[in-house]
């Protein structure tokens, strides 16, 4: 699965008077990730539009179980999980020290026909094809590792 991970310093501007981060600047951090992670796929939100989409969030599900706390340092990892009907991306918040997860969620994603603004039953076939050569991109780098490994053997 392609996965892209940002690290964020909570700034005081996002914690409350106990030094918390309150509970909607999450969505800003999944947000973030997930533009590493459309970047790394090599479809941002740019190239979207340009393609003819719009990929509004159409579902959104956050679990929070250990805070966020003013100037932590924490990892957001997005992993995307689905892609043939819709964008499925799942995160992941961990302290960037110990590792302990603090929050946990995902996003779904649909496109839409910009020009008609009609909504998609299925991905368009660009998201298709970037991810049919990425999985041949990394179907390869495999073979090619197990070859190296092969020839040390």
């Amino acid at each position: 699965m392609l996965k892209a991970s940002v690290e964020i310093l909570v700034p005081f501007h996002d914690v409350d008077t106990m030094e918390i981060a309150w509970h909607g600047h999450y969505v800003k951090y999944f947000e973030i990730a997930r533009c590493e992670l459309l970047n790394k796929l090599g479809y941002n939100y740019k190239q979207m539009r340009d393609s003819g989409y719009a990929w509004p969030v159409i579902d959104l599900h956050i679990r929070y179980p250990g805070p966020a706390t003013f100037d932590q340092t924490i990892i957001v990892t997005a992993t995307l999980k689905e892609w043939e009907n819709r964008l499925r991306i799942q995160y992941e918040i961990r302290d960037s020290i110990s590792k302990k997860k603090l929050t946990k969620g995902e996003t779904v994603q649909v496109a839409v026909n910009m020009e008609t603004q009609q909504m998609c039953y299925e991905s368009p076939k660009v998201i298709l094809d970037i991810m049919a050569e990425l999985e041949t991109t990394q179907q390869l780098a495999t073979e090619q590792v197990a070859s190296q490994q092969e020839v040390k053997q």
